[in-house]
Order: structure tokens, then sequence, then C-alpha cells
């Protein structure tokens, strides 16, 4: 079995967490540009074995599509063009980012500490992860 990877996609930051080879647990892997994405998914698959793509889709609370859907839909264009031996699905990301937030809190972190966007941004892209690996 392959990976399964996580992207909480971000206008200018992306988190990124992986699973472990036998898809039981999702760990962060860390925090990118979203200008390098494509370039650290090709290294990053070019040293690892992944077999899926689980990348947030951001709701509202009515459950229509966020503003930040339109940004995502072109990415997602060029991943499949980019990387198109993997195929990716979807998950619903509403709350990911105060979820991430509240487990900082409960983790003991300082309040500068859980100033980190970058950390925010690892942690809601495991809490994705971890919501698919539940729903598997």
């Amino acid at each position: 079995m392959g990976r399964i990877l996580a992207i909480d996609f971000g206008k200018k930051r992306t988190g990124i967490a992986v699973t472990d080879e036998l898809q039981i647990i999702a760990s962060g892997l860390t925090t990118v540009t979203t200008d390098n994405l494509i370039d650290f998914l090709k290294e990053y698959i070019s040293k690892e074995n992944v077999e899926l793509f689980i990348i947030g889709k951001p709701k509202q609370l009515n459950n229509e599509d966020s503003e930040s859907e339109a940004l995502i839909l072109p990415f997602l264009e060029k991943l499949t063009k980019e990387i198109p031996s993997i195929p990716f699905q979807r998950v619903d990301e509403r709350f990911t980012s105060k979820m991430a937030f509240q487990t900082m809190i409960d983790s003991g972190l300082t309040k500068k500490q859980r100033q980190n966007k970058s950390l925010i941004d690892e942690i809601s892209a495991t809490i994705i992860l971890q919501s698919y690996l539940y729903s598997k």
C-alpha cells in the first residue's frame, strides 16, 4: 500500500499531512508556500509511494462552496495535468482551522506558538486526513 497525502490548500500557504504506509496514522508533514506546491508534491512522490491525494473542500455552513473553492479548482486542474498517475478525493474541511487551533491549546502550546499560521495549516491537513481515514 502507498501513503495517502492530504492537502489543506491556502492562498499563500498549504498544509500537508501524510499517512504511514499502512494508512493507519495521519501525521502532519509540513507547510509549503502555495506557489511551490506542485514542485513539492513531485519531489515527495519521487521519494515516497503515494497512492491518493486528499484535498480539503471548503464549505460554508449552508453547505455551499466557500470563496476559497475558486482558488482550489485551478489547482486541481494543474494537479491532474502535472501528476496524472495519482487520483484525488475531496473531503469537507469545515471547522478544521478552529479544530487545529483548539488542538494547539489542548497541547499546551504558548500563545506565541499558537500564532504560527503554518502550524495551523499543517494540523488542519492532518485533521482532514484523519477525517478521511475515519470515513473509510
